[in-house]
């Protein structure tokens, strides 16, 4: 291990009351237009009585303490491999429905509901069908929470490793208590990088985002790919940063993952979808791109 990591207490692993309350604080960060956000105004999303939650705070302590390139390395030996489970894909949707939680503030609905209200947007926006898959698919990746992963391995914000720290990554104080901030190697602005390498060379934190992008990486367009890779990777399509490890590649695609977000954030409304009606168009999306069963 290259971190201490095993040895925190449950509730210093888990500090969110639940999987998407990091999402509140983007919605806080991020405010989009109201087009997307049919059932209420953005503004009315993620309504807390605080300015902050102290829980957010805590998640992102505890996540730059102990996301280092090593630990990350470590992660994607165990994960990549993909030999924990093989199910169908409406199976796997059951699956993820072992974390639903009743604290989330703006839906009682179950994982999968929320998934289809995302793609069922992006769908209704005229979209390609590759991208309302996407919007399907791309919290999948929180099934590592279902591997005992704790959930500061799971969600977050996502931002390189073995280099040098952005500023405008969400609490950037916090890296200060981890290991790699005192490695000379990893605090260069390249770190272990080349200018202009390209993001697919680059090792992100670890997170659902690289697990789902790692499992459909053979199934889905590129522009898709970059939507389920990078969509937590704020501190680069929200404020700029890192734009010394881009390649061309990455500028083309960068405008898909732009486009994916705010679907994600404010597609969720009070009523469920009517899956009766869904089904068939689902269940063709989904055997046109992905094999009978996936492995996780």
């Amino acid at each position: 291990m290259g971190t201490n990591q095993n040895n925190l207490s449950s509730k210093e692993a888990n500090p969110l009351t639940n999987l998407d309350e990091w999402e509140d604080d983007l919605l806080r960060r991020y405010p989009e237009p109201d087009s997307i956000a049919t059932a209420k105004t953005t503004e009315e999303y993620r309504n807390y009585d605080e300015p902050a939650r102290d829980t957010v705070k805590e998640f992102y302590r505890i996540n730059h303490t102990y996301q280092t390139y090593e630990f990350v390395k470590e992660k994607r030996n165990n994960y990549l491999k993909f030999d924990k489970k093989e199910m169908p894909i409406w199976d796997a949707f059951q699956f993820l429905n072992q974390l639903v939680d009743d604290s989330d503030p703006d839906t009682d609905l179950d994982q999968f509901q929320h998934l289809l209200q995302t793609s069922e947007a992006i769908r209704r926006d005229g979209h390609p069908d590759w991208m309302v898959l996407v919007g399907l698919m791309h919290d999948m990746g929180k099934v590592l929470c279902l591997f005992d992963e704790p959930q500061w391995a799971v969600v977050g914000d996502t931002f390189p490793v073995g280099c040098a720290f952005s500023d405008k990554i969400v609490y950037p104080e916090f890296f200060k208590n981890n290991p790699d901030y005192s490695n000379p190697e990893y605090q260069t602005q390249y770190g272990i990088y080349k200018k202009g390498c390209g993001l697919r060379n680059v090792t992100m934190s670890w997170g659902h985002d690289e697990y789902v992008y790692q499992m459909l990486k053979d199934y889905i367009p590129e522009g898709g790919l970059y939507m389920l890779r990078y969509h937590s990777f704020y501190s680069w399509h929200r404020e700029g940063q890192y734009e010394y490890l881009l390649d061309d590649k990455d500028r083309e695609m960068l405008k898909w993952v732009q486009l994916f977000n705010p679907y994600d954030l404010y597609s969720k409304n009070p009523v469920p979808p009517d899956w009766n009606k869904l089904k068939s168009y689902y269940e063709d999306l989904v055997a046109k791109y992905l094999p009978a069963t996936l492995k996780f």
